[in-house]
């Protein structure tokens, strides 16, 4: 098998770590390979890929999409960055709660997130190029968020030497405990 899969706190979240092929050329990796990951239970029905450069401090996030929800498979290509699940599927047994995992270009592992999970990442070095692949496009009008300093979430977000940059859309997420979560409900 070409990946180690580590499953999380939460149920259907992952931290994958690719095998490593180097040499004195470099590296050769498989970054995703789609028998491996059924045979996790990960969807490899893949329609959309991402990608975006962030500046230290920056922290986009905590966002999902109520309407063409979407998986996301992330990595990042340069980098560090710190990166979140929220739990948003009411019913579960880890509704609102978060899990958080490193990734770097160094450490090459990736972070699988389901369906009907918040997803966020800080910037930890001095700049990120992050890479993601998803299970359903980008729907601007379905999108929603919590704010990512949310009391009743209380993600451990890393301490930096630089404020933390979000976008004025991100102020504006109302808190988790007023937002409702039933169109999550078909994700468990």
């Amino acid at each position: 098998m070409s990946f180690i899969f580590e499953e999380q706190k939460i149920l259907g979240v992952f931290v994958i770590k690719p095998q490593v092929y180097g040499d004195a050329r470099g590296y050769f990796m498989e970054t995703f390979k789609k028998a491996d990951f059924e045979e996790h239970g990960i969807p490899t029905d893949f329609v959309q890929d991402n990608e975006s450069s962030s500046s230290k401090g920056v922290l986009r996030g905590l966002h999902f999409q109520k309407n063409h929800t979407q998986g996301k498979l992330v990595r990042v290509s340069q980098g560090r960055v710190f990166d979140v699940a929220v739990d948003v599927r009411p019913g579960s047994k880890t509704y609102g709660e978060w899990c958080g995992v490193e990734l770097s270009s160094e450490e090459k592992n990736m972070f699988w997130i389901p369906a009907g999970f918040a997803h966020g990442f800080l910037v930890l070095s001095d700049t990120a190029v992050f890479t993601y692949k998803c299970t359903d496009v980008y729907d601007p009008a379905s999108e929603g968020g919590i704010p990512w300093n949310d009391p009743s979430v209380n993600v451990e977000w890393p301490k930096l030497d630089v404020d933390y940059k979000t976008s004025e859309k991100d102020g504006k997420h109302e808190m988790f405990k007023d937002q409702d979560f039933s169109w999550a409900k078909k994700w468990l």
